[in-house]
C-alpha cells in the first residue's frame, strides 16, 4: 500500500485577509494515480498547490492535510519536501550562480541526511551517473546540468528543469501547478511526455491545468473541477473533454456564481 495525500475539508485564505479562497476542499491522491485539477481563474487551484507545500503567505483556517496518515500542517516547506511532496512551480525562480547539478545534488543529500543523520550524501560519481541517466530519459542535453538554475532559461527550459528535479528527487506525490502555462506546442509536448514517462506505481500526481491539451499526453485517472474554492465535480477523462467542448457555463448554472 503506497503513500496517500488526503486533503480534508481544507479552508485557507491569504494571510491577513478576511475572505477565504479555499472553502472546504476534499481530495485524496494515492501513489500510482494521476489526478487533473481544472477550473476557471480565481477558483483556488494555485492557492491549493501553495497551501499544500506550506507557502507562509497563506493561512489555513480549518481542515487538515495528511501525508501517509500524518498531518503536515506544522511542517515547513522543506520538511514537506523531504517527506515526499514536490511542487513544480508555475513561475520557476532563477538562481544565478547555482548550477542545476549542484542544486539537485544538495537536494538529494538533504533527503539522505533526513533519513540517516550519519549519511555523507551521494558520491559525485554516483550522482553524475544517475543525473545523466535521468537526463537521457528526458532527452535533455548533458550541458543543461552545468547551467545556472533557470537563469536565462526559456519558458520551456524552466519547465523541463522542474521535471528533471521531479525525476531526480523521486517524490511520492507531485503537484504540477500549470506546468503547461506559457509553452508553445513543441515545448508542451516535450514537457508533458517527460511527466508521462515518470508515471508509475511510486508516483502520485496532481496536474493543475486550464487546458485539455496537456492531458492528451498525461492521461489522468481522475479529473476534478475546482469551483468557488472547493472540488465541485469529479469524474474520469471525459470530464476534461466536456470542459473543452462546453466551457464552465454548465458548472456556473449548476452551482451559481461563487460568493466573493
Amino acid at each position: 500500500m503506497g503513500v496517500t495525500l488526503e486533503i480534508q475539508n481544507l479552508h485557507a485564505k491569504v494571510d491577513g485577509e478576511d475572505i477565504s479562497i479555499l472553502r472546504g476542499v476534499n481530495l485524496t491522491i494515492k501513489q500510482g494515480e494521476v489526478h487533473a485539477m481544472m477550473g476557471p481563474n480565481g477558483s483556488g487551484k494555485s492557492t491549493l498547490a501553495n497551501v499544500l507545500m506550506g507557502n507562509p503567505a497563506y493561512e489555513i483556517t480549518e481542515g487538515d492535510i495528511l501525508l501517509d496518515g500524518e498531518s503536515i500542517l506544522e511542517m515547513e516547506p522543506d520538511e514537506r519536501s523531504r517527506a515526499g511532496l514536490f511542487l513544480a512551480f508555475q513561475y520557476p525562480v532563477a538562481i544565478p550562480g547555482v548550477t542545476v547539478a549542484n542544486f539537485l545534488r544538495h537536494a538529494i543529500n538533504a533527503r539522505m541526511k533526513e533519513q540517516d543523520p550519519e549519511s555523507k550524501g551521494i558520491s559525485i560519481p554516483a550522482f553524475r551517473k544517475m543525473m545523466m541517466e535521468k537526463m537521457g530519459k528526458l532527452e535533455m542535453d548533458s550541458s543543461f546540468a552545468g547551467r545556472y538554475l533557470n537563469d536565462g532559461f526559456s519558458g520551456g527550459e524552466k519547465k523541463r528543469a522542474e521535471i528533471l528535479q521531479m525525476a531526480v528527487l523521486e517524490p511520492a506525490i507531485a503537484i504540477l501547478d500549470e506546468t503547461d502555462s506559457g509553452l508553445d506546442i513543441d515545448a508542451l509536448r516535450i514537457v508533458a511526455e517527460g511527466v508521462a514517462m515518470l508515471k508509475g506505481p511510486n508516483l502520485g500526481t496532481l496536474v493543475i491545468t486550464h487546458y485539455q491539451r496537456i492531458l492528451n499526453y498525461i492521461k489522468p485517472d481522475h479529473v476534478h473541477i475546482m469551483f468557488g474554492g472547493r472540488v465541485a465535480e469529479s469524474g474520469g477523462a471525459e470530464l476534461a473533454l466536456r470542459l473543452e467542448e462546453q466551457g464552465y457555463d454548465w458548472v456556473r448554472e449548476k452551482y451559481g456564481e461563487p460568493v466573493s
